[in-house]
């Protein structure tokens, strides 16, 4: 495996971030991960957007992006797997071991893993945390994930694979590394970015490519919705085939293998959507 750190190739045996690195003592980091197909990343110019977007609301400078993309061009064309997980990682870099940052400039690692096809459903669990709609983490993809650690830990333990959150009202949200879709009524809904859930890219271009809508829902919207399907990088549209004690038989519905078919032929025909 080889991963981009400081400006060029590294062995993983030689790829080492400073122990001081801000994104290792207090979290302070932005990532994403992208889909790779045959040596070739889905969606990286969003991808690379939303990366800014997360940088620019934890007041990190800006990535330079020009970077980015020679650092995954790079780690691929180095280990070009059939389905891949890239990573990119950019960090406050080096600083204090309190919350103020240092002036050594950011981190930027990318790294590339194997991984294989989801399955066609899967089951999911609620959990009694809740995600803070108003928070200052708010919609940024941080490296601040030991909430969704533990939440993931207690889905798994339930044996699922996905743990699903409400907000402080109430409101269905999202899962630790996915969005939410709903159908009621054969109409396809999805929490909006409002309720507190990071605005998935493979959430964006499900919704517009199904035409679903973004809507306010209870949690308990899950007790009658007659169907259910996570969307992630790298579950692309998963059908849900039970939320905690309820099962739906059947996954996935008609609705959502509409949804799986389109996301697969659109996805297959336009690799930078």
């Amino acid at each position: 495996m080889k991963i981009w750190l400081d400006g060029g190739l590294r062995d993983i045996e030689s790829a080492r971030v400073s122990a001081l690195d801000h994104g290792l003592t207090v979290g302070d980091g932005v990532f994403e991960t992208v889909k790779t197909v045959h040596g070739r990343p889905f969606a990286l110019t969003r991808h690379l957007d939303r990366l800014t977007r997360s940088a620019r609301g934890l007041g990190l400078p800006e990535p330079d992006l020009d970077e980015v993309r020679r650092a995954c061009a790079a780690v691929l064309a180095a280990d070009p797997v059939p389905l891949g997980r890239l990573r990119i990682t950019y960090t406050g870099g080096e600083g204090p071991l309190g919350s103020d940052r240092g002036d050594r400039g950011p981190t930027l690692m990318v790294a590339l893993g194997a991984t294989t096809r989801r399955p066609d459903s899967t089951a999911v669990v609620t959990v009694p945390w809740t995600r803070n709609e108003r928070g200052a983490l708010t919609g940024l993809k941080t490296t601040s994930y030991a909430e969704n650690v533990v939440a993931l830990a207690r889905a798994v333990r339930q044996g699922a694979s996905e743990a699903l959150f409400a907000n402080t009202v109430g409101q269905l949200c999202e899962g630790t590394g996915s969005n939410v879709f709903v159908v009621l009524d054969g109409e396809l809904h999805t929490p909006p970015p409002a309720s507190g859930c990071l605005p998935g890219i493979t959430r964006a271009l499900t919704a517009e490519w199904t035409g679903a809508k973004e809507t306010d829902l209870p949690l308990d919207v899950l007790e009658r919705a007659d169907e259910v399907f996570l969307t992630s990088t790298l579950r692309d549209v998963q059908a849900v085939h039970r939320v905690d004690g309820r099962d739906l038989p059947g996954a996935p519905g008609p609705v959502t293998a509409k949804a799986m078919r389109i996301f697969d032929e659109r996805s297959g025909a336009d690799l930078d959507p």
